[in-house]
């Protein structure tokens, strides 16, 4: 008699709900008797989520409040936290990998599938930013240079023993065959479509949903709505608030964080909205089509998957403000064109229920070439 195959789920960090923790929310919701494994662990921000009974943590939840709250600091100590993980007690193992969880080691007779958010693009594509961003020069640039070299050694050998990797889009799938030189099969993530109300009507303000880092480019919006003195509401936080409210004019409203149901009433009364930055797939975009609200973004990245031009929103082709405010005027352009309910319709894709047919098949598939006696 073949028994039931168990299963575990990976993800890096539990410490604050993202895109990445919300798809690793679907998955965990899909097998509701998986164990769920990670690095770090904030119950006070994912309890809800992922609560405490299933979680287990690596040894680095031991450490002081400070460094658990700032891993950059435990880089060092992050691949030999993954591989410490034991999975003997499983059959199939899910990971959720954004830089490291997607190097586990399992026993030889479990399956791996990987859900790749990403290549760790600070080892990777987005290195020489991620230095200059975080300041570092000199001596401590050098020996951090060394060890990104040894990171992405490890990176690129721990991805061999990945079964099966997932891409959450194409611009993902070429990074994964570039850095780790294997084949992915694309799954976007899931939006919540169905939560989403479409909506006609709006009252004449941009919005942008996003973490304020320095990679998501929000200081080129702000430039231009400063300069076009239009409303934009900014949805958000992170380590650049400070520096982009001090930049900020009298039409640029910051929220902070907002609750899902509050943004969801944002994107149905806001004009269109803004992603200027370059992202691996990028959720919001997504969610504000599913309102069926036009969205100006930047041509790289996951929004050339989701936007259509001229169709769904209007793609604007590198990060200056002059680009910007030249694909705002194209999108006032073409404002008449965008039809609310054609925009929902192209959104659906991208829904949850398409995201859990996919992961549901792809387990049964690596069910099938588990020898379970």
């Amino acid at each position: 008699m073949q028994k039931t195959p168990r299963i575990a789920i990976v993800h890096e960090y539990l410490t604050r709900m993202g895109g990445a923790e919300k798809t690793a929310k679907v998955i965990a919701d899909l097998f509701p008797s998986a164990r769920i494994f990670t690095l770090l662990y904030d119950e006070a921000n994912c309890g809800k989520d992922f609560p405490k009974w299933r979680v287990e943590t690596s040894r680095l939840q031991n450490l002081p409040e400070f460094l658990r709250k700032r891993p950059k600091f435990l880089l060092p100590f992050l691949p030999s936290a993954v591989e410490s993980f034991n999975f003997d007690n499983y059959d199939l193992v899910i990971s959720s990998s954004s830089a490291f969880a997607h190097g586990l080691v399992l026993p030889l007779k479990n399956r791996h599938i990987c859900y790749c958010h990403s290549p760790a693009r600070f080892l990777w594509d987005y290195s020489h930013e991620y230095l200059h961003e975080n300041k570092i020069s000199g001596i401590k640039k050098i020996l951090l240079n060394t060890k990104l070299k040894d990171l992405r050694i490890w990176s690129r050998l721990s991805a061999r023993r990945v079964d099966r990797f997932l891409a959450n889009s194409a611009t993902v799938q070429r990074r994964i065959q570039k850095y780790f030189r294997t084949d992915s099969e694309v799954v976007h993530p899931p939006v919540e479509v169905s939560k989403i109300r479409v909506s006609d009507h709006h009252e004449n303000y941009f919005l942008i949903v996003s973490q304020l880092a320095g990679y998501k480019k929000i200081e080129l919006a702000i430039s231009v709505f400063n300069k076009l003195r239009r409303r934009l509401v900014i949805v958000g936080d992170g380590p650049r608030r400070e520096f982009l409210e001090s930049i900020a004019g009298p039409t640029i409203e910051f929220l902070g964080w907002r609750s899902d149901q509050e943004v969801r009433e944002l994107l149905g009364s806001c004009r269109g909205f803004i992603f200027p930055g370059e992202d691996d797939f990028g959720i919001a975009p997504v969610e504000a089509m599913a309102a069926g609200k036009p969205v100006l973004a930047f041509n790289r990245g996951g929004a050339t998957e989701t936007v259509q031009h001229k169709k769904t929103g209007t793609l604007f082709d590198s990060q200056t403000p002059e680009s910007l405010e030249n694909g705002l005027a194209e999108f006032f352009a073409n404002e008449k064109k965008f039809d609310p309910k054609k925009i929902r319709t192209h959104a659906r894709q991208f829904s949850r229920q398409n995201f859990e047919q996919n992961i549901r098949r792809i387990v049964n598939e690596e069910f099938a070439k588990l020898n379970l006696q």
